[in-house]
């Protein structure tokens, strides 16, 4: 199996840890809401809205907060922000771990690259996962998002000054679960992967990198 690609970078939310999308269901139902709503209004005007703005650190939480439950009553709906807010601490996705650990482990320059509301802690298990990536590249820390296309340019600068030689982005594999982020990656020349089943998205990356990332023996 020959290696396609020499780095990868992933997002976090939805490929390393689990997707909000099922905590934001979740809370619809119990709340009786439609189902979907939030990502609806998440995705309504997606450069502006109360969402972008917050990732984009332009609101703290109380601006958020205000600015998005008046989006939803606008939509004819009361939904809280705190409940939203609430669904986006994923669990770490253990076959994730694992292959994180064995791209390092054969020396290949990792990055991440979030959409986030607050920088990330580094402690406990995710501080220790993200010691193990070369660059770190936080939305709320850069003041752009994805899918802006300065973010993408920013991560593969990070990565190629964090191993001191140039990284191109048709010789990196990205990996996202929302297909509007993989656009302009993909415009960009990385090779995209969109996790929806994380054994299915390791099995492509598997073929870019050119050996296995399953959870076997290591």
């Amino acid at each position: 199996m020959s290696a396609l690609v020499g780095a990868v970078v992933f997002d976090l939310g939805g490929v390393i840890t689990e997707s909000p999308l099922h905590a934001f269901t979740a809370y619809e139902r119990e709340a009786g809401l439609p189902e979907g709503l939030i990502r609806r209004l998440n995705s309504t005007d997606p450069d502006t809205n109360a969402w972008a703005r917050y990732e984009r650190n332009e609101l703290d939480v109380a601006g958020f907060s205000a600015a998005f439950e008046a989006e939803a009553l606008a939509a004819g709906h009361h939904v809280e922000a705190a409940r939203v807010l609430e669904a986006l601490r994923g669990e770490l996705r253990p076959e994730m771990v694992t292959a994180v650990h064995r791209l390092k482990d054969a020396g290949l320059p990792l990055g991440l690259l979030s959409n986030n509301v607050a920088p990330m802690e580094r402690t406990g298990d995710l501080g220790e996962l993200l010691s193990l990536f070369d660059a770190v590249v936080e939305s709320s820390l850069e003041g752009v998002r994805k899918p802006e296309p300065q973010i993408y340019s920013r991560v593969l600068a990070r990565l190629s000054a964090a191993v001191g030689r140039e990284i191109a982005a048709a010789a990196c594999a990205y990996l996202d679960d929302l297909g509007i982020n993989l656009k302009p990656a993909r415009a960009m020349g990385f090779r995209t992967i969109k996790v929806v089943e994380p054994a299915v998205a390791l099995a492509e990356l598997s073929e870019l990198v050119g050996f296995p990332l399953d959870s076997g023996p290591r």
